[in-house]
């Protein structure tokens, strides 16, 4: 009885793993090329292009880029990302998407280098639209409360380019992976990013937990005194982990990877 030999299956199989691996995980290598070879895009391109997927996946379209306020809600903690419209009954969460991957600890960012994902309030400088991390949306850190709180400290190098973006991979920045930030981009975009506020806490102080304490530094509680207090104006959800509500809105579960 005669066999067909295994290896070029072998073979073929390994390499079909691996591209789904680099396409997945090498996004900052292969991105770029591709950018190089097809042409950078715009802002309005890229809303072009997901116009017709977000009309199927938002309902009202319409109301929730009306240029009315916007906030992003970050924690790291639990890894979660909220996005909210204000409407005129109040803020309203428009949809939440699991982090896809995460780095550093709780505590805010101090250093350049140090993996940290900042803490605060922060407003939106940018959209790019060619990301390694196929969508970016940039933040201003350090903001005046981090360089204030840096000249207090003796700090100098606090570190930059802060985005949230796609894929999973991370150092300081929030990934919440490419369909997630495709539905963010465009809505932000839509609406007007210089509309949006972003508050990135250590926790979901809305639940009651307890804030982290931060070895090295002694303002901490004040900062964290603020974010809780700004988060009061966001009711819990009902489901703030995304079990059941909502789930046109929302993707399914990513495991965070480090």
């Amino acid at each position: 009885m005669n066999h067909l030999p295994r290896k070029p299956y072998l073979v073929a199989l390994v390499a079909t793993f691996g591209l789904v691996i680099f396409y997945h995980f090498g996004g900052p290598i292969w991105r770029p090329i591709k950018a190089r070879l097809t042409g950078e895009k715009t802002v309005v391109q890229v809303l072009d292009e997901l116009e017709p997927l977000m009309a199927k996946r938002f309902q009202d379209l319409g109301p929730l880029t009306n240029g009315e306020p916007m906030s992003i809600l970050a924690f790291k903690k639990e890894q979660r990302l909220e996005l909210w419209k204000q409407r005129e009954s109040g803020w309203e969460m428009v949809c939440s998407y699991p982090f896809t991957g995460y780095s550093g600890t709780l505590g805010p960012k101090l250093e350049e280098g140090d993996g940290q994902i900042p803490e605060g309030i922060y407003q939106i400088e940018y959209l790019n639209p060619n990301s390694s991390y196929h969508l970016s949306i940039k933040l201003d850190y350090p903001n005046s409360f981090d360089r204030k709180m840096a000249d207090v400290d003796g700090r100098e190098e606090l570190g930059f380019d802060i985005f949230i973006h796609g894929s999973s991979a991370t150092i300081g920045c929030i990934p919440i992976g490419d369909e997630a930030i495709e539905e963010l981009f465009y809505l932000i975009a839509k609406n007007g990013y210089s509309n949006v506020t972003t508050i990135i806490t250590p926790v979901d102080f809305r639940l009651g937990a307890a804030p982290p304490e931060v070895d090295g530094i002694g303002w901490e509680a004040d900062l964290y005194a603020k974010l809780s207090k700004r988060l009061k104006d966001y009711p819990i959800p009902e489901n703030p982990n995304n079990e059941d509500d909502n789930k046109e809105h929302q993707l399914p579960t990513v495991p965070p990877s480090s």
